[in-house]
């Protein structure tokens, strides 16, 4: 069972009046279901405490129509009204044996009150900080409106104890929470009792915590979540003046739960940050109060978690991603299951659902999100719906989480897998700069498909239409992937661009074989908008050639704002000196270079290179689907052919996954076609009279 030396990450932890059963706090997260989908955010709380989680916390819950932070879809405490929705949380919570956090927010300058149409709040007169830019201006509170969000804050806190919560936060980081930009210098120049020196500017996060212990810590532990550096120098909330705060407020609350700022900071990608880089942050922080620490860090290694906690840095192991990746992070090392741990990669793509207002998803973790709506498990599926046995033709990241997965249903599974080594396109990616995290997707496949007696792979088989119709199976999944376009088409060209006899074009698959541009200027063109372009720029300025990166889209590399890393990809282009080219799309690709076009004008420009790498749009290797399909009769003994993942539509990593797992689930599941494909929370028509009718 359980390895002696992780013992110290299951004592308890007694946080106010209320104890937790060990070490794993898992930090308030958002996941983009927020008010709008109640069922499916209580079950997906709930697995994370069936996993073994001490501690399970909401998202930010608004407290108030003030500090509105629509479009993003976070939970609602404003009223009575939203006491029901947060106590099915609380309640399921409890269920699986874990405490249930509550985290209290009003946004403050953050919220451009989109929906509430109400003025927004801060320390002073200044536009909203908000993620759009929104023409939106709070204005400066007054003292009978500190008080009023004093009494919210209150009346907020005392909701979630009649909801059945443990624990409640008062918010004061990341700049979501309100108080942060009372603490902050930059935001907070006032020059009353609220103002100026430190102790001022913490005067209202002073209140805010003993009036909310005032009001429910006799049965509620509160804890204060505050951000110890905005990595802006002494500009900015820093280290040193963050450490007197908190020395300054030590003992008040129950619990600090330490964060960086913003969100971007406190939450960086495996690109361009380690497992645990936070640690120099929140070292030393401990020793300020004698109240419990808890800290975050995309922890995943069950070794650095006991350091921490053996070196008195923290008291509590917190996690956000690590916890979406593998809900059952705990009771994996409780039983010594250390290598059954699925870990976080780091890829930020359950952020990009949040800030797409859209149920998270995880690349790891296919069930997140899916967990009500779609009746899945991260750790059990349904047994097999029948004795057939299932071939599977490719082994990237689609066609290893099906194998896997068909494998744990019950299936006779064979994986067939053209060239030496599991994971498809992983096999490349993970080599390209700073993604070597994201080999973790092939990496625990390939382990748990090991362990499955009933899956057995066969390497190097490249597999005709003949060889599957005549393998004996009764099901065939062709997972395949897909190749990178040659011709330019994607999203600005609806056609192929026009290119030069003797003109090198190379495409990442080219890139991947080993291929290089024989000269040193190279164009990379990036209609794809992803990590792709990006990289594969950095590679080659990293092999001395001198890059330019042209893009139809406003900045490099624009996606990745949904995944909080755009400002630092293009920062790191620009450090290596790649020359950047937004707002031009390829017009055509001559012997001295490519020629662009302004998006907006129409005006051409030439941008003389020796070479063009193209990341457009991908196609879908489906020459074996066809092959089998034209070659199935109505005696042939094969019972369905199915392609997925990119083999259908070239997609993320993380569509590829929920592919294969979709596939798994659904197959030998009856199913009428017209029929919901999930189940959702529709909204309930409110009673009495109704303006329009006659009464």
């Amino acid at each position: 069972m359980r390895d002696p030396r992780y013992d110290i990450l299951f004592e308890p932890v007694r946080i106010g009046p209320v104890t937790t059963k060990n070490r794993f706090y898992q930090v308030p997260h958002c996941n983009g279901m927020g008010y709008r989908d109640a069922t499916a955010l209580a079950t997906m709380r709930a697995v994370k405490a069936e996993g073994g989680w001490g501690v399970v916390c909401t998202e930010q819950a608004e407290i108030h129509p003030t500090g509105d932070i629509a479009p993003f879809i976070e939970l609602h405490n404003w009223d009575e009204s939203d006491v029901p929705m947060l106590a099915r949380i609380a309640e399921a919570t409890h269920a699986q044996g874990a405490l249930a956090g509550l985290q209290l927010a009003h946004n403050g300058m953050n919220a451009p009150n989109l929906y509430s149409r109400e003025i927004p709040l801060g320390p002073v007169d200044l536009p909203v900080f908000s993620i759009f830019n929104d023409p939106v201006q709070a204005r400066a509170m007054d003292k009978e409106d500190i008080r009023n969000l004093r009494r919210w804050h209150r009346n907020a806190a005392l909701r979630g104890k009649k909801a059945g919560y443990d624990l409640v936060y008062v918010y004061a980081g990341k700049l979501f929470g309100g108080a942060m930009f009372f603490l902050s210098r930059r935001f907070n120049t006032r020059a009353d009792e609220y103002g100026g020196s430190l102790e001022n500017r913490a005067r209202l996060l002073k209140e805010l915590i003993e009036e909310t212990k005032d009001a429910v810590g006799d049965k509620m532990a509160v804890a204060c979540r505050i951000s110890v550096d905005e990595l802006l120098g002494e500009e900015g909330l820093h280290a040193a003046e963050a450490r007197d705060i908190i020395s300054h407020l030590a003992e008040l609350p129950d619990l600090w739960d330490l964060t960086l700022s913003s969100w971007d900071n406190d939450s960086q990608t495996s690109r361009f940050a380690e497992e645990g880089y936070q640690e120099p942050f929140v070292t030393g922080i401990k020793q300020l109060t004698t109240k419990p620490v808890v800290g975050v860090g995309r922890f995943t290694s069950p070794d650095y978690m006991v350091r921490l906690v053996r070196s008195g840095i923290l008291d509590l192991i917190g996690a956000a991603r690590p916890s979406i990746a593998d809900p059952f992070l705990p009771n994996k090392i409780m039983e010594g299951r250390i290598d059954d741990i699925r870990e976080c990669i780091g890829c930020n793509m359950c952020v990009a659902g949040d800030h797409m207002m859209s149920p998270s998803r995880c690349t790891q973790n296919p069930s997140f999100g899916e967990e009500w709506r779609r009746g899945w498990h991260p750790e059990r599926i349904n047994i097999a719906g029948s004795r057939s046995s299932v071939l599977v033709v490719g082994a990237g990241p689609s066609g290893l989480e099906a194998a896997m997965m068909l494998g744990r249903r019950g299936y006779e599974v064979t994986l067939a897998e053209k060239s030496r080594v599991l994971g498809g396109r992983l096999v490349e990616e993970r080599r390209l700069p700073g993604l070597s995290a994201w080999g973790r997707v092939a990496d625990y496949r390939e382990g748990q498909i090991n362990k499955l007696a009933n899956v057995t792979v066969y390497r190097e088989s490249d597999l005709t239409a003949e060889d599957i119709l005549g393998f004996g199976c009764d099901h065939a999944v062709i997972a395949t992937g897909s190749n990178w376009r040659r011709d330019g088409v994607a999203r600005y060209l609806l056609k192929p661009v026009s290119v030069a006899p003797g003109a090198e074009v190379l495409t990442p698959d080219d890139l991947y074989s080993g291929a290089r541009p024989k000269g040193k200027r190279v164009v990379v063109y990036d209609d794809d908008h992803y990590y792709m372009g990006g990289v594969l720029a950095e590679l080659l300025v990293s092999e001395g050639r001198q890059v330019t990166l042209v893009t139809p889209a406003p900045d490099a590399s624009n996606w990745m704002r949904n995944t909080m890393e755009q400002f630092r990809v293009q920062a790191r282009l620009l450090e290596l000196g790649v020359r950047i080219i937004t707002n031009h799309g390829l017009a055509a690709i001559t012997q001295q270079g490519a020629e662009v076009a302004c998006v907006f004008t129409g005006r051409r420009v030439m941008v003389e290179a020796e070479a063009s790498v193209l990341v457009t749009a991908r196609l879908p290797r489906n020459e074996l689907l066809a092959g089998v399909k034209a070659q199935m009769t109505a005696q042939a003994p094969l019972k369905s052919v199915t392609a997925i993942g990119d083999a259908v539509a070239p997609g993320t990593i993380a569509a590829a996954v929920f592919s294969g797992r979709r596939y798994a689930e659904e197959l030998d599941v009856t199913r009428d076609i017209d029929a919901p494909l999930f189940r959702r929370e529709v909204t309930g028509l409110a009673e009495g009279p109704l303006p329009w009718r006659t009464q």
